[in-house]
């Protein structure tokens, strides 16, 4: 299964290079079913590689003159806060038992696995569905900004994602950036929220297999060189409903998975 887990993990950076997001999303699984880690540690280990992926594409967006500052900070500070909120104060008080039920128990691991399926179904469906490019507004709302940039922090938080099916909308609706900003922006958020996230883990005590982490980030970088030259070649508009049906397929899987195996 290790195997097909390093083969597995060119798909994170594979996606970020085509399609600009989605690859954060299949880490945990990736992690959790084919590595045999704990849910709660690959939360962790997600917003490394993640944070790491996002660094080199963020930097790439910014030579070709992708990356807005301003809307990254607006959204990237509220973000910031709500991660350190919720890793460092709220999660490491939720119990490794939340209850029981008969003979089924609710663990932690349990939450995690099922938040997650949940917020790769609700990615899905917003890569699925066609973009309304005549809701766009004309205005940059910072103030909205701020306010999702805080909700995408707790998610972060909590799963260890990117969060980029949220942050991409965000940056395009209230910030009103093109597409091609507002990807190369998301990426910085990305690293930034990931960073920090990371960094407040280490200083906890939590245990990191470093080799480990550096061996599925260059592996999921390798991707993403490749992602980038196939979309110079490839729309990766139109493979982006493509991908949402697969992360939507992830999604019900690990809920079954979870519940009933």
């Amino acid at each position: 299964m290790e195997y097909l887990g390093y083969f597995a993990s060119i798909i994170i950076g594979l996606s970020l290079g085509l399609i600009g997001g989605g690859g954060s999303i299949l880490t945990i699984p990736i992690l959790v079913y084919l590595f045999k880690i704990n849910p709660e540690q690959a939360t962790t280990y997600s917003l490394f590689i993640v944070g790491i992926t996002a660094l080199f594409g963020s930097y790439s967006h910014y030579k070709m003159g992708n990356l807005k500052l301003k809307s990254a900070l607006y959204f990237a500070i509220p973000s910031v806060i709500s991660i350190l909120i919720i890793r460092e104060v709220i999660f490491p008080q939720i119990a490794a038992t939340l209850f029981s039920v008969a003979s089924y128990t609710v663990s932690k691991d349990f939450l995690i696995m099922l938040i997650f399926s949940v917020l790769m179904i609700a990615a899905a469906i917003s890569m699925i569905k066609k973009n309304k490019a005549e809701l766009k507004p004309t205005e940059t709302n910072y103030n909205k900004l701020s306010i999702i940039g805080f909700v995408v922090g707790i998610v972060t938080g909590f799963l260890g994602a990117g969060g980029g099916f949220l942050i991409i909308p965000a940056l395009i609706f209230f910030a009103n950036l093109p597409m091609k900003q507002a990807v190369g922006t998301s990426l910085l958020i990305i690293f930034i929220n990931s960073s920090i996230g990371f960094g407040g883990d280490l200083y906890i005590g939590t245990p990191v297999d470093y080799i480990f982490l550096l061996e599925i980030s260059g592996i999921a970088l390798l991707g993403m060189l490749i992602g980038t030259q196939l979309s110079k070649k490839i729309d990766g508009t139109k493979l982006k409903p493509l991908f949402g049906w697969f992360v939507l397929v992830m999604g019900f899987y690990i809920i079954t998975k979870e519940i009933f195996f």
